[in-house]
């Protein structure tokens, strides 16, 4: 019987590199991807993509997985952000980290995953998914509700949340 393969988000962060660690320990091929969602940040004084990649080829270097990046800045773009500016200019306050997970992280990401051979997804996020007897999958809210994140997932669907 071969291994599950999954695809983890890696951002070069705490959250996604302990679960990169965790699901290689519990025995799966783990799979490293990289997402640059924004162009043009590399001058800023704050952590750049640039140095975000460097974090998280470093982690999938010392764990022994495979790791790629991917540029999904153009769908960030016209997916998320333009959808933000739509929703403002009529008055309303969207919160793009849910356009974003719904759109980006959920979807290209998704897409892009299952092309690698992906039989699951992961992304370090503070919320739980639980198949029902109904064979429905549920959104549950992460075992430390201080750091829940199931807000931000809410508008998954089916397919994705499978995964």
């Amino acid at each position: 019987m071969s291994r599950k393969k999954v695809v983890i988000g890696m951002s070069g962060g705490v959250d996604s590199s302990v679960s990169a660690w965790l699901l290689k320990e519990q025995g799966y091929e783990v799979i490293g991807l990289f997402m640059k969602n924004w162009e043009d940040d590399d001058d800023s004084e704050y952590c750049s993509t640039r140095q975000d990649w460097i974090d998280a080829a470093s982690v999938a270097d010392v764990l022994g997985i495979d790791i790629e990046a991917v540029n999904f800045a153009a769908e960030y773009k016209d997916r998320v952000f333009a959808e933000f500016l739509r929703e403002y200019q009529a008055g309303r306050t969207p919160n793009p980290d849910v356009l974003c997970n719904a759109e980006i992280k959920f979807k290209a990401f998704l897409d892009h995953a299952m092309k690698l051979g992906a039989d699951l997804i992961a992304t370090g996020h503070y919320a739980r998914v639980r198949e029902a007897d109904s064979g429905c999958f549920e959104l549950l809210k992460a075992v430390d509700a201080t750091k829940d994140q199931s807000y931000f997932l809410h508008r998954l669907n089916q397919a994705q949340l499978s995964k």
